[in-house]
């Protein structure tokens, strides 16, 4: 069995080796053609290499010849700029030279023109000092001639003359003097006008109150008989615990209670109106309800004067001035409200003071205190500056004060800058109008009459009466009025209003035309 196997294992052996022999030749067979392949492709490659790098070089030449040719203009183009300068520099360089050249000639020209003058200035001075020793001995000469002619000697002479010129400066000193006098007071009166202007248009206060007698209303005419009295017992009760007449006549709804103390009015007023109420009129009831009004009269007095010290921004006073202060509410003095006007005065010194750099609280003070005496002038004898600066002189009231209230007048002579103050403001409040002298209502219908009248003329917008009536403010249209117009307009006015209207002093007309542009930006 071996022996039969055996040609079989030499068949695979063989063709084993023939196998491998086989691969072995594919195999380098193949690798041949590889090697040439790769040989080939890397000729190619190089041959592709060596014409990419000779492109290379060749664009780098052209770029390096294009840089070349550019620098080599840029150069150009630099230096012909330089060049171009320096001829510039050259030309300027010129110019100042021929400049210095010609500077150098006028300095040479110069220095003659000097030299020449040095030598006229000498020439003229040798000639002063010979005149001015000729003048000497002219003047020595005339000297002597005149000592001579007058018997004076020199210091007679000399006297005579400083008389003289002491004589003309004491007359032009004398001049001097009262041509600056003059002109402080024009100053000082200017400087006043415009302070009390100031004071009069900062401030302005309804002030008119007439009072003289008080009428009370009642339900029906019964009570009339009633107020009387049996045999007239009530009425004379009545008159007797208040001290003013009831008048009872036949006005129907109402009796009238008369009297010359406005404090005793008021209680009395007050009194029947509660009698009125309470219904119960016999004298015992009188008494008492009289006597309750009086102490609810007092009181109401007391803060009326403490209402008047706030409004004044016054502190420091006693209960007894402020109810003195009050009283004042119930007193007239021309139709004018006596304690209004010293509110209003008050107020016209602070501004005036303010003005004047002083101090607005002393003034404010001096102001409100002034007509305190009014209080009690029926009941102390003297003027009511007096009787009021003595009756404050109880409560330590500073001395600036007690010469205000006591010289506002011209009772004594003024001691500091605020008794004029004082002064001035009690006059503007007593004298502008709607005051005194006419009613509010009176001096409001003015006031408006003034306005209808500067509304009425074409072209008007508007109009404002200021100052207490003595200025009438006109708003006219531009474009209904123009410059030419507006005088006219503004005179018509001012002739329409004297000829339909009386009036204190005088009016201002001021007229005024604005032109007013607006646009938006959007």
């Amino acid at each position: 069995m071996q022996l039969v196997h055996l040609p079989a294992v030499l068949v695979t052996v063989f063709a084993f080796a023939l196998g491998v022999s086989l691969t072995i030749m594919v195999y380098q067979i193949i690798s041949r053609a590889k090697a040439k392949t790769f040989e080939s492709d890397m000729q190619r490659q190089l041959e592709g290499a060596k014409r990419e790098a000779e492109n290379i070089i060749r664009s780098a030449q052209i770029d390096a010849a294009a840089e070349t040719i550019k620098k080599k203009e840029q150069f150009a183009e630099e230096a012909n700029k330089t060049r171009a300068e320096l001829r510039e520099t050259e030309v300027r360089l010129s110019k100042r030279e021929d400049t210095l050249d010609r500077q150098v000639e006028l300095s040479h020209q110069r220095e003659k023109a000097l030299k020449q003058q040095e030598k006229e200035v000498e020439r003229r001075l040798h000639n002063i000092s010979n005149k001015d020793k000729q003048l000497s001995v002219v003047m020595a000469q005339q000297k002597n001639q005149l000592l001579k002619i007058t018997a004076m000697n020199v210091e007679d002479a000399k006297n005579l003359l400083l008389k003289r010129l002491e004589d003309e400066c004491e007359h032009e000193m004398s001049s001097l003097i009262q041509r600056k006098l003059q002109e402080t007071t024009e100053a000082a009166e200017e400087k006043g006008r415009e302070i009390i202007s100031t004071a009069i248009q900062r401030y302005a206060a309804e002030q008119t109150c007439e009072v003289t007698a008080s009428t009370v209303e009642i339900p029906n005419d019964d009570m009339k008989g009633r107020i009387i009295g049996r045999e007239g017992r009530n009425i004379r009760a009545f008159e007797k615990a208040t001290g003013v007449d009831v008048i009872v006549d036949d006005t129907p709804g109402m009796i009238v209670v008369s009297g010359f103390n406005p404090l005793r009015r008021e209680v009395a007023r007050l009194s029947m109106e509660r009698l009125i109420q309470d219904g119960r009129i016999h004298p015992s009831r009188i008494e008492e309800l009289i006597g309750q009004t009086k102490r609810d009269v007092n009181q109401k007095v007391l803060q009326i004067g403490k209402d008047a010290a706030v409004e004044a921004n016054i502190r420091g006073l006693s209960n007894k001035v402020l109810s003195l202060l009050g009283s004042l509410d119930f007193r007239t003095s021309y139709g004018q409200n006596v304690l209004r006007h010293s509110i209003e005065v008050a107020f016209l010194t602070q501004v005036m003071a303010d003005e004047l750099g002083l101090d607005g609280s002393i003034a404010r003070r001096a102001g409100l205190l002034h007509d305190i005496g009014k209080a009690i002038d029926h009941e102390v004898e003297g003027g009511h500056p007096e009787i009021g600066a003595n009756y404050l002189k109880r409560f330590n009231e500073s001395p600036i004060v007690l010469n205000a209230v006591a010289g506002h007048h011209g009772d004594i002579p003024p001691d500091n800058p605020y008794t004029p103050l004082v002064a001035a403001a009690d006059a503007i409040s007593a004298s502008r109008p709607g005051a005194r002298r006419e009613t509010l209502e009176r001096y409001i219908k003015r006031l408006e009459k003034l306005e209808d009248i500067a509304r009425g003329f074409k072209g008007v917008e508007n109009a404002y009466a200021i100052q207490a009536g003595r200025e009438i403010r006109v708003i006219v249209d531009a474009e209904s009025v123009d410059d030419g117009a507006a005088m006219k307009v503004a005179r018509d006015i001012a002739n329409k209003i004297e000829n339909e209207m009386t009036y204190p002093g005088e009016i201002q007309v001021t007229l005024l035309r604005e032109v007013r542009c607006i646009e938006y930006a959007k």
